[in-house]
């Protein structure tokens, strides 16, 4: 089943105000530096803010955050019975979740309550397994907590529909307060307090908080109420507060977009060169996922699956919280490669029931089917949210992956289990109220939900969603998935200058999303394809393709890649492709490619190659003077390069004159490898920045190969640091306990010169005649 394609959005062809460029100007940069119009013509076309609030929107220094107060009695009620439980010496407990906004609300809790309460003696946590006892509180749950000797339960992320759970509580001699921020019932249970965001006006700049920013802020008002408040500064806690945010993907705007701007900067200080690290198992994550912590990107495709990945694999998250919060390194660095492995295995079970559930999919008919409902027993149900996810976005409809229980005792209920995830418009928690009848237990966000119901009630459940569902719409199909694009730019324009300026309208996320870039006219370049490897060598099912992307502007082309395709989706010719501007340590400035359309009509593609191509072979007597031709002199390693040389060739109505020979004597691979760890050691000891142009040249590699290179050498004890240039400088320091010796890495590597260098050998070789036959074909 292939995925909808999806509808291009342009921007419209509004210029951004002076006054808006003048602000953000103020706001971002030191006098005398060049407008960030980019930046500007983005944040006036989003109208996130209106002018006057524009320095508050991109500087943190310059908002006014707002005081845990605003949340009014329930707030007060809170503070007021925490600070018995401080009088009265009593026991507290912290209810926390198993995803990474709970996780870190228990985490926050843990460090900010732990200053006045004894961790062990007078307050400890809880966090219920994801395969066994799924959201929210339970019964047997709070019966270990009383046995504890827990007077006062404090939940973070959870309970605002725990009715029956928070009155069995009270019951056993245990009273409650919730923090929570999702879906409020019609009558409020039995708490204490509950402290929910979803209470306030929509407009209320507390109205978005997550679960570990509520948290946050019942700290706050329990610190300001103290007489004589610990020793440790809140702010320590924001980082904690950065990675909850933006892996549970709220709407960052007004206090959430603050905290989240304050919290990435602390972030940054985890991979200090001065251990010990404010957060050693922090660093360690950033370190396995190979990220620096500045960018939201590394919480949401870094930290934050990889938190999350533990529950989904063991079920089990509550080591979470000492990995976060331990200064233990030897500890942390453990239970950071726990974390790393849990995630590899995510990734190849969900592409594995991504494939299972797209199979069945293609025996429905989506004419009738507006709202997909599937179960199977044989689904694990921790990643059941992220395949629903994949699928609502594919298809544009509402998905709903349950896991069957298996059969049971006779006379028992055999219930499914499973998560939901809906499209723009269509609210779940409000469809799934409207089957309330059919249901033993739902929850959740609009776009996503998680629920329980009866096996039997499955084919009256799924006919009573697509009806609802079909009634939303108007009796409409789903709308075709939509890719609203931001800015139309070229290659020329990639690079540092344009990153800085979006970079400072980061954190990006729901409501402000990364940028989209079209480009048009454009082509891609030495395409290649590899299956992603976990930290044990071991390939998972994730495919990962890399190119060069090219058009007329630029003299070269610009690094991308596109996850899970692979090279041969590429299309050959002109193209118009949506693409995000990245940069990491790692690869320094990249795009990643979002979306592409081949440039098929005459008018689009003006360049298309001519029916014939003179080719001279100029590889072992190069005429003098040449003629004017465009010359390839570097040795070929795939078909894919040739045709891209004849694309350029035709489109300058030039002839193409191959020129490239292969040495007799061509380095081994072992002696290869031997003289990159050599060149490694000489760049560490004398800091010397090197670019990868440098490199390419000096070890006669192809971008993909001397990519393994590096890779092999991280594994053998080498950090490699992206400097701050567009031409992609790298700073390479040997690790004080470098392996001596990565087998799996290093045989990657002697594999993928092995293969090239026969490759080049081949193309050295090959006649003409054979290039000629091999030609791209491009138009209608």
């Amino acid at each position: 089943m292939d995925a909808l394609p999806l509808q291009w959005s342009l921007p419209q062809a509004e210029t951004c105000p002076p006054a808006w460029q003048q602000a953000l100007h103020q706001a971002l940069t030191e006098t005398g530096t060049e407008p960030p119009h980019w930046a500007a013509q983005l944040l006036w076309q989003r109208r996130l803010c209106e002018l006057p609030a524009v320095p508050g929107f991109v500087n943190p220094e310059l908002y006014q955050p707002t005081p845990a107060s605003a949340f009014g009695p329930p707030m007060e009620q809170a503070v007021e019975r925490l600070t018995v439980a401080l009088k009265d010496q009593q026991q507290v407990a912290i209810w926390g979740d198993f995803d990474a906004d709970g996780v870190t609300a228990t985490a926050v809790l843990w460090e900010g309550l732990g200053q006045v309460f004894p961790r062990g003696e007078r307050l400890t946590y809880y966090i219920p397994n994801r395969l066994s006892e799924s959201h929210g509180l339970s019964r047997p749950g709070l019966e270990r907590l009383r046995a504890w000797g827990a007077q006062l339960l404090v939940t973070c992320d959870t309970g605002s529909t725990n009715h029956s759970e928070i009155a069995y509580a009270q019951d056993l001699g245990m009273e409650v307060i919730v923090t929570d921020h999702h879906t409020l019932p019609a009558v409020a249970p039995p708490a204490v307090a509950l402290i929910n965001p979803r209470s306030l006006p929509s407009d209320h700049p507390l109205a978005t908080l997550s679960g570990v920013a509520v948290a946050y802020k019942l700290l706050e008002g329990f610190y300001a109420a103290l007489a004589s408040p610990p020793d440790f500064p809140l702010t320590h806690l924001l980082d904690l507060v950065a990675i909850g945010l933006i892996a549970d993907l709220v709407e960052l705007r007004a206090d959430c977009r603050y905290l989240a701007q304050v919290g990435l900067k602390q972030l940054q200080t985890h991979l200090s060169s001065h251990p010990p690290y404010p957060r050693p198992g922090v660093a360690a994550l950033l370190n396995l996922c190979r990220r620096t912590g500045d960018r939201p990107s590394d919480i949401s495709f870094g930290l934050g699956p990889r938190i999350n990945a533990v529950s989904r694999i063991h079920g089990d998250a509550s080591f979470c919280v000492e990995l976060l919060t331990s200064q233990d390194r030897d500890l942390c660095q453990a239970l950071a490669a726990e974390a790393e492995l849990a995630n590899t295995r995510r990734k190849a079970l969900q592409q594995d029931i991504y494939s299972q559930v797209m199979a069945q999919v293609a025996q429905m008919d989506l004419a009738t089917t507006q709202c997909l409902v599937l179960a199977d027993e044989q689904w694990p149900a921790g990643v059941l949210g992220l395949v629903a996810g994949q699928v609502s976005q594919q298809l544009g409809r509402p998905t709903i992956l349950l896991r069957r229980d298996p059969p049971g005792d006779q006379g028992a209920p055999r219930l499914a289990r499973g998560s939901a995830r809906s499209v723009k418009g269509l609210d779940l928690y409000e469809l799934f109220q409207t089957q309330a009848d059919l249901l033993t237990g739902f929850g959740g966000h609009p776009l996503a939900a998680g629920l329980t119901l009866p096996v039997d009630h499955l084919p009256m459940f799924a006919a009573a969603m697509n009806r609802v569902v079909r009634e939303r719409l108007g009796g409409e199909a789903a709308a075709l998935p939509t890719l609203a694009i931001d800015l139309e730019v070229t290659v020329a324009d990639l690079g540092q200058a344009l990153f800085n300026q979006l970079k400072g309208l980061e954190p990006y996320g729901m409501g402000n999303p990364v940028p989209r870039l079209l480009i048009r006219q454009a082509w891609f370049q030495r395409p290649w394809h590899k299956k992603l490897r976990d930290a044990k060598g071991q390939t998972v099912g994730f495919i990962k393709t890399e190119f060069e992307l090219w058009d007329d502007t630029a003299p070269s082309g610009f690094a991308g890649e596109w996850w899970g395709h692979y090279k041969e989706e590429l299309p050959p010719g002109r193209c118009d492709v949506v693409v995000e501007l990245d940069h990491n340590r790692r690869r320094g400035y990249h795009v990643k490619l979002v979306d592409v359309r081949p440039v098929t009509s005459e008018a689009e593609h003006p360049a298309a190659l001519a029916p014939t191509l003179t080719l001279l072979d100029w590889r072992h007597a190069r005429p003098l003077p040449p003629p004017e031709a465009v010359v390839v002199t570097q040795p070929l390693t795939q078909w894919s390069d040739w045709y891209q040389w004849q694309q350029q060739a035709a489109e300058k109505g030039r002839p193409l004159a191959i020129a490239f020979t292969t040495p007799a004597e061509y380095p081994t691979a072992s002696e290869l490898w031997t003289q990159l760890v050599g060149l490694a050691k000489y760049l560490a000891r004398t800091q010397t920045p090197v670019s990868r142009s440098q490199l390419l040249d000096r070890l006669s590699l192809s971008p993909m190969t001397l990519d393994l290179g590096l890779a092999a050498l991280a594994q053998v004890g080498f950090t490699i640091l992206a400097t701050a240039q567009p031409e992609g400088g790298l700073i390479l320091q040997a690790g004080p306990a470098a392996t001596p010796t990565a087998p799996t890495a290093i045989q990657q590597f002697l594999e993928a010169v092995a293969e090239e260098q026969f490759r080049r050998r081949y193309f050295a070789q090959v006649s003409a005649a054979t290039l000629a036959t091999q030609k791209l074909e491009v138009g209608p």
